[in-house]
């Protein structure tokens, strides 16, 4: 399987506390409980040919992976009801790599760590889904996303998330896309001989986006 996470780039507009490492409580792992689906593993092979349609089919559709709405809300714009869904596809696959994604999405759209009709802050979401898969270096990528986004600026455990991100992957377009992120990351600690480092491996492996090399073009850093 190969996946497509871009970088998630929204500019501040107000100032929200967002948790600090360690400070996730009331954070669960994930357990199976009687009576409910899942949970599953996202980068099982047979769960994800066999159970995700299940849960995608009803939980997490296009209306909800855009924010729209909830999987049986065609046409609202109520992102309370795409959190809802969200809610539910990531009990049933805690490291679903999309659903994630989303989840942070509307925490930024949202300027808020936990949404409304989110079950858990984003960074509960996505610690519950290192602890579930510790080997899913994807999710992890996403964890380090989140932390270096420019509402957290959490660059040192963003850092360590994307250094194990790139222990486990294994997939060179994932790869590249995590580089890219890294190099990202150095951009914006002013680090630019690692930033154009990092954009030239995220290159080489095809990552298609231009922008960092862009942006260390308009500083003389290329």
């Amino acid at each position: 399987m190969t996946f497509s996470l871009r970088v998630l780039l929204v500019p501040a507009i107000l100032m929200v506390t967002y948790p600090a490492f360690g400070e996730i409580f009331g954070c669960p792992t994930p357990v199976h409980v009687d009576g409910q689906y899942g949970p599953f593993d996202y980068t099982d092979p047979i769960h994800f040919r066999e159970r995700l349609p299940i849960v995608e089919g009803a939980h997490f559709t296009p209306n909800v992976e855009s924010l729209r709405g909830g999987g049986s809300d065609a046409g609202s714009n109520n992102p309370k009801a795409a959190a809802g869904d969200l809610n539910y596809t990531l009990r049933a696959f805690p490291n679903h790599h999309r659903a994630l994604a989303a989840m942070i999405r509307l925490s930024f759209k949202e300027n808020n760590p936990k949404p409304p009709g989110a079950k858990y802050t984003i960074e509960c979401w996505l610690d519950r889904a290192v602890r579930w898969r510790p080997e899913d270096g994807a999710a992890r990528m996403l964890y380090g996303n989140y932390l270096s986004h420019a509402k957290v600026k959490r660059y040192d455990d963003a850092l360590a998330q994307y250094k194990k991100a790139e222990e486990l992957l294994k997939n060179q377009k994932t790869l590249g896309n995590l580089y890219y992120n890294m190099g990202l990351l150095y951009f914006n600690t002013k680090d630019y001989v690692k930033a154009r480092d990092f954009a030239n491996k995220a290159y080489d492996r095809g990552f298609p986006l231009s922008g960092l090399k862009e942006m260390l073009v308009r500083i003389a850093k290329w």
